[in-house]
């Protein structure tokens, strides 16, 4: 597993007036190896039709499907994984629940990836890694040097590691050497409203991590 882990955060967008379905499009023309859908503020209804309408387009572009948080959604939606944070539903239990889906955990300290790790999920995230504006009450960035820490602690176990937080293109090929995959939210938005901007930056992005 290697390149760029776009998310579709739905918050994100809609403030920006940029339509969930039409940014994925543009940014699975770069064909990156994970999609996930945050959909925080949506209801369950809304959110597995969003995952539901999203499963043909990933699987056009070879795409995995994560849903964020809910298993349940993501089985419904015949999603390819979920993505857990600290506060929700152990890993344990989500592979009682969904024992075929794909399990990726958040962590921000390397407490929180060391007991991830010893669960063996399919990746952990690690991060912020710089300060970002993408997600309320984020954790204190982590910083350059305790990524490639955690990128040493998670190759030796085995467990491909995502970068994530506050990352544009210029960072994204500083840390390339210190992760697998880069996930990337408001550095793939458009400039303006022409959604075909992200399909750019989203292969730029996916270069900068393939050329490490």
């Amino acid at each position: 597993m290697r390149g760029l882990y776009p998310i579709v955060d739905v918050d994100t967008l809609q403030r920006r007036g940029i339509s969930a379905l039409d940014f994925a499009r543009s940014v699975l023309e770069a064909r990156p190896p994970l999609l996930q859908l945050r959909a925080k503020n949506l209801g369950a209804h809304d959110t597995l039709q969003l995952l539901r309408a999203l499963r043909p387009l990933c699987s056009a572009a070879g795409t995995r499907l994560i849903a964020n948080d809910r298993p349940d959604l993501a089985l419904l939606a015949a999603c390819d994984g979920v993505h857990i944070g600290q506060d929700d539903l152990p890993l344990g239990l989500v592979r009682k629940i969904a024992p075929n889906l794909l399990v990726g955990v958040s962590t921000h300290d390397e407490a929180q990836l060391a007991a991830a790790l010893a669960e063996k999920p399919d990746y952990v995230a690690f991060g912020p890694i710089f300060g970002t504006a993408s997600k309320e009450n984020a954790d204190p960035s982590v910083g350059v040097e305790r990524l490639s820490a955690a990128y040493n602690a998670a190759r030796a176990a085995g467990i491909p590691l995502v970068a994530i937080g506050g990352i544009d293109l210029t960072r994204a090929r500083q840390i390339a050497v210190s992760c697998d995959v880069i996930a990337v939210i408001a550095a793939l938005l458009p400039s303006a409203s022409d959604v075909q901007e992200c399909a750019q930056r989203a292969r730029e992005f996916s270069q900068a991590v393939a050329k490490q």
